[in-house]
């Protein structure tokens, strides 16, 4: 843990952000329930992914590692019967590997930390439950231990908590004996990342068939391995695109403009408030503009709207952000935290249940900052820094590590002023 103090200043240059931890966790999981050898090529390591290749190292995936490629080999996967998988912090390889874990009969035990522990699981406690998988938990913490064998059969999801757990299930349910259906009881949010999930399985050789809200999955399916190259993030891409848009100048050299990825909505909501986008033969930029205000639904790209209340913040004009109670079960309480940023940095802002409500300031003030723990909100705030007029003291900026070990490396590049404290 440190606290960094930064100073104002303007950012200038260009910048390849991190490759897709989204695309990175599928296609290692995949790999590793792959029989033969296949190669991840443009991995950005990051505590999240790293919790992905130790947990299907736990379950006898060989995984080698060689700078940022990976050779997979699924030959063994399975075999262990007792296993013990460290999610470190990491949602997406929790809630990921607790089906996956359970394709054959084992004792799993989960740990992790942060507030990991806090993320909901009552979904798939429900069907253990029906399923007569025993499990034991503790609340507040990660200390999980499940034993038992998932069977094929209809399982009833809810779409509005995390489209993680559907992930999860469409990973091991090709691979048991006997058919099954994944039904979603509610408007299903975050949809892009379930295309991500279909489009990756497709890949490695798995056929799910769907309409509106209902998947239909054929057992007895087998992976095929396969090669694969990580793209470009649009969720850390994000920053860089906001802060080109209030007035920095930054190109971002790795985006697939083709992406299926969600958050690259980003780009769609700041054309939307005025800035615009240009391809350079470096790469991609957001021109600066006067921002309008918008109304948003953070649904389908929650990871990304706390920079984008950024944007809101410099916006003329009154901007809602709605649909966002998913934000609260994050690393910490996005919505809450990114008001209290906010108004920290004197912007008026007004928080409710499922939204908030941001008035369009011209600069931020300086304050003393809490990062909460939480990756993107210690982004967030540096970004906040190239429009302030006076420094912003992050209380620890070390929690970038979970996603973008070298943000704030990137961010000096570019001309960030950054002292430890």
């Amino acid at each position: 843990m440190h606290s960094l103090t930064i100073h104002p200043a303007r950012l200038q240059g260009v910048i390849n952000v991190p490759t897709s931890k989204s695309l990175a966790h599928r296609a290692i999981i995949c790999a590793a329930l792959a029989k033969g050898e296949s190669v991840i090529t443009n991995i950005s390591m990051s505590k999240d992914i790293e919790a992905t290749i130790g947990a299907m190292r736990a379950l006898g995936a060989t995984i080698i590692t060689q700078g940022t490629t990976l050779y997979i080999n699924g030959n063994d996967t399975f075999k262990e019967d007792h296993v013990t998988i460290n999610c470190n912090e990491s949602g997406s390889t929790l809630r990921f590997m607790v089906p996956v874990a359970l394709r054959n009969k084992r004792q799993v035990h989960f740990t992790g930390g942060g507030k990991l522990g806090q993320r909901p699981l009552d979904v798939f406690y429900d069907i253990f439950d029906k399923q007569g998988i025993a499990y034991k938990h503790k609340e507040g913490v990660l200390d999980l231990f499940i034993e038992g064998q998932l069977t094929s059969g209809t399982f009833a999801v809810p779409g509005d908590i995390s489209s993680q757990f559907i992930t999860g299930l469409l990973f091991v349910l090709p691979l048991l004996e006997g058919d099954s259906k994944i039904v979603v009881t509610s408007p299903l949010q975050s949809k892009a990342y379930i295309d991500l999930t279909l489009d990756m399985l497709e890949r490695f050789g798995i056929v799910i068939d769907h309409e509106d809200q209902v998947f239909h999955i054929r057992g007895s399916q087998q992976y095929k391995a396969h090669d694969y190259e990580v793209e470009g993030d649009f969720s850390q891409a994000a920053n860089f695109l906001v802060a080109g848009a209030i007035g920095n100048d930054v190109t971002i050299g790795n985006l697939n403009l083709d992406s299926k990825q969600g958050d690259r909505a980003a780009i769609t909501l700041l054309e939307k408030m005025g800035a615009q986008m240009k391809e350079t033969p470096a790469g991609i930029k957001m021109m600066p503009s006067p921002l309008q205000c918008i109304s948003l639904d953070a649904s389908q790209c929650p990871d990304i709207i706390p920079v984008i209340a950024v944007a809101c913040a410099l916006a003329q004009g009154t901007s809602q952000i709605m649909n966002a109670k998913r934000l609260r079960i994050k690393e910490c309480d996005r919505l809450a935290a990114t008001v209290e940023v906010l108004k920290a940095c004197g912007v008026d802002v007004i928080e409710l249940e499922d939204a908030m409500i941001i008035r369009g300031t011209d600069l931020f003030r300086g304050a003393r900052l809490q990062t909460y723990n939480d990756h993107r909100m210690a982004m967030m705030e540096a970004i906040m820094a190239t429009r302030s007029v006076g420094d912003l003291i992050l209380d620890d900026a070390s929690c970038v590590a979970k996603s973008y070990p070298n943000f704030f490396e990137h961010y000096a590049l570019l001309g960030g002023s950054c002292d430890e404290c």
